[in-house]
Order: C-alpha cells, then sequence, then structure tokens
C-alpha cells in the first residue's frame, strides 16, 4: 500500500551557541557596523527576498 503525503509542515529555529568559541557573523542584534543604517538595510533587503520567495511559491502552488 501506497502513503501519499498531501503536506509537509516544518518548522525550524536556529540559535546561535552561545561562548568564547563563537566564530562567524556577528549576532543579529549587533549592527554590522558602527553605522546602524546599513544594517538595516541589509535585513530590509534580507526581508524583501524572503517575501518575494513566498508569494512565488504561494502562485505557483494557486497555479496548479
Amino acid at each position: 500500500m501506497a502513503i501519499e503525503i498531501k503536506e509537509l509542515h516544518i518548522r525550524v529555529t536556529v540559535n546561535a551557541p552561545q561562548g568564547a568559541g563563537q566564530t562567524g557573523a556577528p549576532p543579529p542584534s549587533a549592527p554590522a557596523n558602527s553605522a546602524g543604517d546599513e544594517g538595516d538595510d541589509a535585513k530590509d533587503a534580507i526581508v524583501a527576498e524572503c517575501v518575494e520567495q513566498v508569494l512565488e511559491i504561494l502562485r505557483n502552488k494557486t497555479g496548479r
């Protein structure tokens, strides 16, 4: 007997590790540099890209 999955929900929570050995990008609460506006611009760009991808997925889903 075959099993058909019609809908799949995935939830992911990512937390930065705490400690002195942390490497990589600065935590989200820290500005990218001394000018906080540039960090806000980068966040806005990321949010805009995410919104575009979600809208594209929704368009594809309703187009079926």
